[in-house]
């Protein structure tokens, strides 16, 4: 039986107007849905960040050469409302993702639920949970990137920031995309509490005269000019 928080989650996403959000994916490589969590719902996921028993991985991300800041990857079972979050979001991405796939003549098409997706996933040698928590210090900043861990990636991720944006200074959400025989194109993504964004994980479709073309996709966070920053990352396909 569904809780009342992931109820009230399904009723914020089911008030979403995808026609929108597609139209804000072509025109501007990412899209801003409105609040997906409660200012109480981003503070308790907050807290998990301290609780070790949740996470199967830490990463030092300057001692990866990373960036700054430290992100924790958790450990099966999800937390409900990271479950129920992941379950929810994923079959309207899949039918954008396959309409995706198909405007740039790839042949692999996404699973309509989760479930299925993930088991594709296992068959790949793709186990280890992805979604994660984020945390920046002042001067804490995350490299551009893509977040690809396998043979299985989905093409959507999604990002929510959980701490208060008076919090902190800096720390915009960074997205970088590459066209052909083109310079970069850049966004900076300021959120508010408990907004989510999304984005493509790494490639996207983009019209032109001549029919759809690839753009590469990079994501990062500028640095935190002071206090701290945390954020819900919710990847949908596992590691290997």
């Amino acid at each position: 039986m569904r809780s009342a928080d992931t109820g009230a989650i399904d009723q914020r996403i089911a008030r979403w107007d995808w026609t929108a959000l597609e139209e804000q994916l072509e025109t501007r490589g990412h899209a801003l849905p409105g609040r997906l969590l409660t200012a109480r719902e981003c503070g308790a996921l907050a807290r998990y960040f301290d609780d070790d028993a949740r996470f199967r991985s830490t990463i030092d991300m300057e001692a990866k050469r990373y960036g700054s800041g430290r992100y924790r990857y958790f450990a099966n079972p999800l937390p409900e409302i990271v479950c129920h979050l992941r379950e929810v979001l994923y079959p309207p991405l899949a039918r954008l993702a396959n309409r995706w796939w198909e405007r740039l003549g790839f042949e692999e098409r996404f699973e309509p639920g989760l479930a299925e997706f993930l088991a594709r996933c296992r068959r790949a040698g793709q186990e280890r949970p992805t979604p994660l928590l984020l945390r920046y210090g002042a001067g804490g900043y995350n490299r551009l990137h893509q977040d690809v861990y396998g043979a299985v990636a989905f093409p959507f991720q999604v990002v929510v920031l959980l701490s208060d944006p008076r919090s902190f200074g800096g720390g915009e959400f960074l997205l970088t995309e590459q066209r052909f025989r083109m310079q970069s194109r850049g966004w900076a993504v300021s959120l508010e509490r408990g907004q989510a964004l999304i984005f493509p994980n790494a490639i996207r479709p983009l019209r032109g005269p001549r029919g759809d073309t690839r753009a590469n996709i990079r994501h990062g966070v500028s640095e935190v000019s002071h206090g701290k920053r945390t954020t819900l990352g919710i990847i949908f396909h596992d590691a290997e």
